[in-house]
């Protein structure tokens, strides 16, 4: 099943893009009601990591991105977090820390050592060798 989500043809991608479009209007309405946990929730959620579709990786990292960056309270935001979503955001974080703008990269790395603190050295492991899932 992995395999066939691997291909994204130019319909499925335009599907998919549609799909964060809509996300990412959600993310707005979740932001202007400063619920940021929910907000980062439902970025989280459905990842298109399966998608090698570069448009569709683009699309879905400026809704996490406009998430992540509005967090104030990062010990808050990951008491508040379900374990479940800290590997995909272990893994944002990282492609956040790879764009090199300074404030993203400030915010990255303030949750990264909170994140490592609560998940373990073990959350990162999981990041560097998932070559498959890469967002």
């Amino acid at each position: 099943m992995a395999g066939s989500e691997g291909f994204v043809g130019a319909d499925n991608a335009e599907a998919i893009i549609t799909r964060i479009e809509h996300k990412t209007r959600k993310i707005e309405s979740l932001l202007k009601q400063y619920k940021t946990v929910e907000a980062l929730k439902t970025a989280l959620e459905g990842t298109y990591a399966m998608t090698s579709d570069e448009r569709c990786k683009s699309a879905h990292w400026i809704a996490v991105h406009r998430a992540i960056m509005a967090i104030k309270d990062v010990d808050g935001m990951l008491s508040s977090l379900d374990p479940e979503y800290y590997d995909i955001l272990m893994k944002y974080l990282y492609r956040g820390l790879s764009t090199g703008d300074r404030p993203t990269c400030d915010q990255c790395l303030r949750i990264h050592e909170k994140l490592t603190e609560r998940a373990g050295h073990g959350c990162i492991l999981r990041f560097l060798t998932d070559t498959v899932n890469t967002v």
